[in-house]
């Protein structure tokens, strides 16, 4: 069976977080558990997420926030082959995040700008202080992943009510279908340019 792990952003997703809710509500469904949530290092979350993956013959990613550049600097790494499409939820700017948390040491680098290698649909709001729309249209090119805006939802968590979230079901739905499509892998990955 093809699994769907879940991936969290700083703090990781507390109870109630609609993340929460996705592991109880899909019982494929695999939270990728990190040894820190509070101070998040790339590479060390990045190797968590492999060994995660490595342990399923494919699987999909269900990422929010931090969560979501996690997923897209993954996306270099070859068992990232495994990955048949990812749902990126509220995608977080760098330098706002360790702005509003200053007490988390956030060591993620410059923000990921090469297209991701596979299908994706990445899903923002109107006003989350964590990522400004032209900022988040921005990445969603660079990514090359389909852009869903859902209105004033803030930062599409517990703060902005979001529970239990089955418009979420439905988005992953979508990419289910999208992932159905000839798998294309992105060649040239020979950009870094940071636009952190």
């Amino acid at each position: 069976m093809t699994a769907t792990l879940i991936i969290p952003g700083l703090y990781g997703s507390g109870e109630g977080h609609w993340q929460r809710h996705w592991l109880r509500d899909h019982p494929d469904s695999v939270l990728v558990e990190q040894d820190d949530w509070d101070d998040p290092l790339v590479d060390r979350w990045a190797d968590r997420l492999e060994e995660t993956l490595l342990e399923h013959v494919e699987a999909y990613i269900v990422a929010h926030s931090l969560g979501c550049l996690l997923t897209a600097k993954f996306a270099d790494r070859p068992s990232a082959r495994r990955i048949k499409g990812a749902l990126l939820v509220a995608p977080c700017d760098l330098r706002p995040t360790e702005r509003r948390h200053p007490d988390a040491a956030i060591r993620f680098g410059p923000m990921p700008t090469r297209a991701l290698p596979f299908p994706s649909i990445t899903v923002g709001s109107l006003n989350d202080h964590y990522m400004e729309l032209d900022r988040l249209t921005l990445y969603a090119r660079l990514w090359k992943t389909e852009l869903r805006n859902i209105g004033l939802a803030g930062h599409i968590n517990i703060a902005s009510g979001f529970g239990r979230w089955t418009g979420g079901y439905a988005l992953f739905d979508n990419l289910r279908e999208k992932a159905k499509a000839p798998r294309r892998y992105v060649a040239d990955h020979t950009s870094h340019t940071s636009l952190g």
